[in-house]
């Protein structure tokens, strides 16, 4: 290796088990795979999971850039630049790519073990900064346990931030704005209203670097009991909608109503067809199931807007595994829909009507709501269905992209959410799918978001959640 100031960084297996575009990640500086690494994700190729599947992109891409290369260029260290992924000029002006072609031996505290591939990592890391004083060499890890490690040899170490979406979760966009008290008299002088297919409209002046985006909810902080949803936002102008009142007991879906202004907002996103992708995010007890299903079902049996209903979820435990299940694909998957289930037995309550129509009713909402397995969504297109996937913060960004390119023409997503409840070990608040999707869809026309925060359980689960 030549003496450049660039960085070298050294990849941990997990890193590239989690992105395979990680190889390109780090702009111009270099990249060291140490043997175990490779042996590590040749152990991991085989599978059908997620993991498995990274191992095997990221095993391809390796094979591309030292595809034609003599040893004596790879102990030089190959550009990073021989392939362009994405078959642009992304990935230009990059660092190269090194191996350890040769060992390196470095000395390791007597008390951790050799033979151990996490410490033979240590090991070649410690013998790069041995060899390389003057660079800065980097473990990059996903793994605590190995910064920790690390920290403790004297190996500086960092996780990988590239999957961040944001720098912390409280940035996240909520969906919804509190119009201050003086915005009537502020925009009152320039505002035009009208009607239209009984939907009320209002434009008005907005500076230019105006931050409100489709769909976002305005709601007034006054006593006026005004709000509105974002339509369209350009040249200094802005058209916004007056929000349809869900909580009046009049405009009930599916025979309930909204109890308070964020279930309103949520409320609204669900039931316009114009919207194809909703995300509610919020604790538990705040509504977000109830009020999906609810727009589900009077959309789909009473609207015919869709003709289907799919549920789905991730198949993370959270104590210990239950082990296999037995039965069809929705069988299988009945255990995990509890949450659903409990929603749709409150919906679909029949007091004071006979058994014979109990039963009626039950066999039509079984034709009209399949639940499937995340397992064997990919490869599929979904026509004109009100999908609906729960839990979604166990969901890498992958994943989520997987799961939301089935949808056909027709179709409308929804995913709710707790980011404050992951059961997945790799994923953080700030990495999860479901963080994801809300930051990149935000500014999209067709998309809306909200995160409730007002339970509405009970007393008693609202009393737990505040305090336990």
């Amino acid at each position: 290796m030549t003496n450049e100031p660039r960085r070298l960084f050294i990849l941990d297996t997990n890193v590239l088990m989690h992105d395979p575009m990680a190889l390109f990640h780090f702009e111009e500086h270099d990249i060291f795979l140490p043997m175990t690494v490779l042996e590590e994700l040749d152990a991991g190729k085989k599978g059908m999971s997620e993991v498995s599947r990274n191992v095997r992109e990221t095993n391809r891409l390796i094979d591309q850039i030292i595809s034609d290369a003599t040893f004596e260029d790879i102990k030089i260290g190959l550009s990073l630049e021989r392939i362009h992924p994405k078959g642009g000029t992304d990935f230009q002006h990059l660092g190269k790519l090194y191996f350890e072609t040769e060992p390196l031996i470095a000395q390791l505290p007597t008390h951790l073990p050799s033979h151990k591939a996490d410490n033979h990592i240590l090991q070649t890391g410690l013998a790069l900064k041995e060899q390389y004083p003057q660079r800065n060499v980097t473990l990059v890890t996903k793994d605590i346990n190995m910064r920790i490690k690390s920290s403790a040899v004297g190996l500086h170490s960092e996780d990988y931030y590239n999957d961040r979406v944001l720098e912390d979760a409280d940035l996240l966009y909520s969906g919804w704005e509190i119009l201050p008290d003086n915005f009537f008299e502020t925009h009152g002088s320039s505002m035009k209203s009208w009607l239209d297919n009984g939907r009320t409209f209002y434009e008005l002046d907005v500076e230019h670097d105006c931050k409100w985006y489709p769909n976002q909810a305005l709601i007034s902080a006054n006593d006026s009991g005004f709000s509105a949803i974002v339509r369209e936002v350009q040249d200094g102008k802005a058209i916004l909608e007056y929000m349809h009142d869900f909580t009046n007991p009049n405009s009930t879906v599916w025979g309930i109503n909204a109890r308070n202004a964020e279930q309103n907002i949520a409320m609204n996103y669900l039931m316009d067809p114009d919207i194809d992708f909703v995300s509610l995010l919020g604790v538990a007890g705040t509504g977000k199931t109830l009020l999906t299903l609810a727009a589900a079902l009077e959309q789909t049996l009473d609207q015919n807007i869709y003709n289907e209903i799919i549920m789905t979820r991730t198949t993370i435990p959270v104590g210990e595994d239950i082990g296999f299940l037995p039965g069809t694909e929705e069988e299988k998957m009945t255990p995990w829909m509890g949450a659903l289930m409990d929603n749709l037995e409150v919906l679909t309550k029949a007091d004071g009507h006979t058994d014979w129509e109990k039963e009626t009713t039950q066999q039509l909402l079984n034709k009209r709501i399949k639940i499937k397995s995340m397992n064997f969504m990919r490869g599929r297109t979904f026509l004109k269905k009100f999908i609906i996937l729960d839990e979604a913060q166990n969901l890498t960004p992958k994943q989520m992209k997987t799961l939301v390119t089935r949808a056909g023409e027709g179709t409308k997503v929804v995913c709710l959410g707790n980011i404050g409840q992951i059961d997945s070990p790799y994923l953080t608040e700030t990495t999860t799918g479901l963080t994801y999707i809300v930051d990149r869809f935000k500014s999209w026309n067709h998309s809306a978001h909200i995160t409730l925060q007002q339970g509405e359980r009970s007393r008693l689960a609202e009393f737990a959640s505040d305090n336990l």
